[in-house]
């Protein structure tokens, strides 16, 4: 049952709860009472924003000459504002509202979902230049609950061309031609991992990044994307003469499936995609439960060698994948490189299979 329900007035209410400990009932109605007070409050401002950028705009369209007159209509009440309402009117905010308003000039995409985020978020999503590009993080920041401090953070990783280069643009399941899940789609190349705090990784140094990781595992799976849990690192799979143990597992609730992912500091060679396969299909035998699909597997690793990637079972399989990492935030012009070549590499492969 919901802690939220609708009256028939059209006001929102908590649903009562008797646990038999009165305090308790009672701390969980202010607390939740706390957060939904919170979200209208925030759902008003944002919403309240729009229409005073609605206003500004409305009154520069009286000017001749509308860039001076909307300086001085900004300046003026600012000034008005800021001695009644404080410095949340200043010029700089002010001016802010006015874009907030010509950037979503429809106010049902305000109402949908711009006013269900904080005006800090919406801020940051506006200077988007690329309309689908705003909505698609208006739409995942709602939906996975971005913090601000994400939020900006996909936004400078161009999460959305990541997205449209696998075609994920629905927030749902992808599915291929035969309608089962698109495996491919929920796999980034690269991944950026800034967040772990590490230097440019040396060969053999895959335990320290295992290790930091793990301690940074919030931000890992955001970084990994929709439906992923973690399961264990160094998860041990048996046979009847030998223990192997694989660096970390997942588990995805959307794939329906486990994730192993080892990770490899140096250079990708035919011996990691050799220990890959071999490990995916020992998880399928001995841990695949049946209602589970098969087994993904991700060789994430600083170096790949595309070599080894096109004549090996990489090239055909769609359960293991070999994916670079950056160990730090690149620039522009660096991730723009790196999505240009994985997309060359994917053109190419889809080429050789028409033919």
């Amino acid at each position: 049952m919901n802690d939220i329900v609708k009256s028939d007035k059209g006001l929102f209410i908590l649903e009562q709860r008797q646990s038999g400990d009165i305090a308790a009932d009672v701390r969980e109605l202010l607390s939740k009472s706390r957060q939904l007070s919170c979200r209208a409050v925030n759902s008003i401002m944002v919403r309240t924003y729009w229409l005073i950028g609605e206003r500004i705009v409305i009154e520069e369209q009286e000017g001749r000459d509308r860039a001076t007159y909307g300086e001085k209509i900004l300046k003026k009440l600012s000034k008005a504002l800021c001695s009644e309402f404080g410095n949340g009117f200043s010029y700089a905010n002010l001016r802010n509202m006015r874009q907030f308003y010509l950037t979503y000039p429809n106010w049902e995409i305000c109402y949908t979902l711009c006013s269900k985020l904080s005006w800090s978020h919406n801020r940051l999503i506006m200077r988007v230049q690329d309309k689908n590009a705003r909505e698609f993080y208006l739409r995942e920041a709602l939906s996975q609950q971005w913090s601000v401090r994400q939020t900006e953070r996909e936004i400078n990783l161009f999460s959305y061309q990541r997205y449209l280069s696998k075609g994920d643009l629905t927030g749902e399941a992808p599915k291929n031609a035969e309608n089962d899940i698109n495996v491919r789609a929920f796999v980034k190349d690269p991944y950026v991992l800034e967040f772990v705090g590490l230097p440019v990784v040396a060969e053999g140094k895959e335990k320290n990044l295992e290790q930091a990781l793990i301690e940074h595992m919030k931000d890992f799976l955001l970084e990994l994307g929709k439906g992923f849990s973690f399961v264990k690192s160094q998860y041990r799979i048996s046979t009847e003469t030998s223990h192997y143990y694989i660096d970390l597992v997942f588990y995805n609730y959307i794939l329906k499936c486990f994730v192993l992912i080892d990770l490899k500091s140096g250079k990708l060679n035919h011996k990691d995609v050799g220990q890959m396969d071999m490990y995916i299909r020992m998880f399928d035998d001995l841990k695949r439960d049946s209602t589970d699909n098969p087994t993904i597997g991700i060789l994430m690793c600083a170096e790949r060698d595309e070599t080894v990637v096109k004549y090996s079972v990489l090239n055909e399989s769609e359960q293991m994948f070999a994916s670079k990492y950056l160990p730090y935030l690149p620039t522009e012009a660096e991730l723009r490189s790196e999505l240009e070549e994985r997309n060359r590499l994917l053109h190419e492969k889809q080429t050789e299979e028409l033919e």
